[in-house]
């Protein structure tokens, strides 16, 4: 189900209105194409190349953009038009490329950072979209993440004082299987997958040590398995916002080198 829904456009009628540009853009090039020789540097082809560069510099705009600016006026309408247009961007490089490999090593590495920068921008929005989801979905507990240290602190405070009367079996079980993963927040991959599966893993010796304690200490045992479950969850939140915070990373830099040495094709063109 929550496949379906990351996968469904926020605003259908822009995917829509993108995809009919595409298109376009394709037949285009098609009719270009089969009348004159494509060179990206004259005619058509140099037109989608003035085309990629222009919907570049709007995709760099992004970060300065203020509220109400205008022509979009709001957050989401920038996000949409970032989103949409650099893929009609990426799609303008391959026309003016005539579909071709490139050549050089110049060209090699804008069509690679072309590629990489629009795949982590769509990485991106399906992050998201998923993550958010997936907290809700699966977890009770709510944090922010700068907080998340000082509360997975808490829960060790809580922990010791709890288990402090513990007869030896559970005092063992605390102190070689439990304290050391309590400690610190254990951020995991896991968690984008499936939140709930890494966390009845991460309880099932919980069930299995209450079978070798004496009633009494039952109970000790499952406040300590409600300790540690809320550590889980705050493990998750830290493991999927981190997630999102890393992801820019791996988009902004590459986005600026891009334009970088896409200044550098444009005055390598003028100049020769």
């Amino acid at each position: 189900m929550r496949f379906s829904q990351v996968l469904r456009p926020k605003q259908p009628g822009n995917a829509r209105a993108t995809a009919v540009a595409g298109a376009v853009l394709v037949v285009v090039f098609v009719a270009g194409a089969t009348r004159w020789p494509w060179s990206p540097k004259r005619g058509l082809g140099l037109f989608f190349g003035f085309l990629a560069t222009a919907l570049f510099i709007f995709e760099m705009a992004y970060p300065f953009r203020r509220p109400k600016a205008r022509p979009l006026r709001t957050a989401k309408a920038w996000a949409q038009a970032h989103v949409y247009l650099g893929t009609l961007a990426l799609l303008a490089v391959l026309i003016h490329a005539g579909f071709r490999l490139p050549k050089g090593g110049l060209g090699w590495a804008l069509l690679l950072l072309s590629l990489w920068t629009t795949a982590s921008g769509l990485i991106g929005v399906w992050l998201q979209k998923w993550i958010p989801a997936a907290l809700a979905e699966g977890l009770q507990v709510e944090a922010l993440y700068e907080r998340i240290p000082g509360l997975v602190d808490q829960l060790v405070a809580e922990a010791d004082a709890l288990m402090a009367g513990a007869h030896e079996v559970g005092e063992r079980f605390y102190r070689t299987e439990v304290r050391p993963s309590l400690s610190r927040p254990n951020p995991s991959w896991g968690f984008l997958l499936d939140v709930r599966a890494s966390r009845d893993r991460a309880l099932e010796p919980f069930r299995r040590v209450a079978e070798f304690v004496d009633p009494a200490q039952k109970a000790l045992i499952d406040d300590l398995m409600s300790i540690y479950t809320e550590k889980i969850e705050l493990d998750a939140h830290y493991s999927l916002q981190g997630i999102l915070r890393r992801w820019l990373v791996l988009h902004v830099p590459t986005a600026g080198l891009l334009m970088g040495l896409l200044a550098v094709h444009i005055f390598a063109w003028a100049w020769y």
